[in-house]
């Protein structure tokens, strides 16, 4: 029957696993380093393995396969739900190939009071003359991280994470946010973010960025990148991708200085 499967681009992917860790059917195996499609009858054409995919190797086709068998998928599940239970000790479970690290996911943060609690204006720490002993202040509440998803490398992230679609996005250099001491509060709030370093990364970021940005509706773009020479590539990286992805998408940029000023 004609129907439609997920195709897996053997040139895209990276050998991740991730995609197969996502499929819940198992049709998806490892095959010499590469995703592979084992199971025609296990691929219930549904994609779930598709936001996974950090290389947006994977996509959809229509072609002769075999029709999807629930049964097979359930008893297969079944044998693997008996095989992963707790084992004598000195044995490993069996893990997926994929790094647990590398899965895709949103992350919901409360929302937190405007400004951090303030004690009285006599409590301010100084210094006294006459030998007195400064005034501690009260304690200052723990700042809270703004990252809204994972992962946050440009190589690893998803094309088409769900999260991408009506966001902000910072793509920012990965010194910034140690040169810059209120990097999170400042910039990535409320924002979708993606770090690299052009010298050290050995990929096109402008690929990846512009499947980024043609595949999802993208508000707006922050570059935030340290004063370096070598930190211009990934400006140029964005602004290549926002050009390529012809879209008018709004594109800010912000300097930071190696001693943490913004310039």
């Amino acid at each position: 029957m004609k129907r439609q499967v997920i195709k897996i681009d053997q040139d895209k992917c990276n050998g991740c696993g991730l995609c197969a860790a996502a499929c819940h059917e198992g049709a998806i195996g490892m095959v010499d380093g590469k995703a592979k499609l084992l199971r025609d009858d296990y691929c219930d054409g549904l994609g779930d393995c598709l936001p996974a995919c950090p290389t947006g190797a994977i996509s959809f086709e229509q072609r002769e396969a075999a029709a999807y068998d629930e049964a097979a998928v359930k008893a297969a599940q079944a044998l693997k739900t008996a095989h992963s239970k707790p084992q004598k000790a000195g044995k490993q479970p069996n893990v997926p190939c994929a790094c647990p690290g590398s899965e895709s996911k949103s992350i919901n943060r409360g929302k937190q009071p405007d400004t951090l609690p303030c004690g009285c204006p006599g409590s301010e720490s100084k210094s006294l003359k006459g030998g007195k002993k400064p005034i501690q202040s009260e304690p200052v509440r723990e700042q809270q991280s703004q990252l809204n998803q994972w992962p946050v490398q440009i190589k690893l992230v998803p094309v088409n994470a769900p999260y991408f679609n009506n966001s902000h996005v910072l793509v920012a250099a990965s010194c910034t946010a140690y040169a810059y001491g209120n990097f999170h509060s400042n910039f990535m709030e409320n924002k979708i973010t993606i770090i690299g370093c052009p010298k050290l990364d050995d990929i096109n970021y402008a690929d990846k960025l512009t499947e980024i940005f043609r595949t999802n509706s993208i508000k707006s773009v922050t570059v935030a990148r340290m004063e370096v020479p070598c930190c211009g590539g990934l400006e140029i990286a964005v602004k290549n991708a926002i050009k390529n992805s012809k879209k008018n998408i709004p594109l800010s940029v912000i300097t930071i200085s190696t001693d943490g000023q913004i310039l």
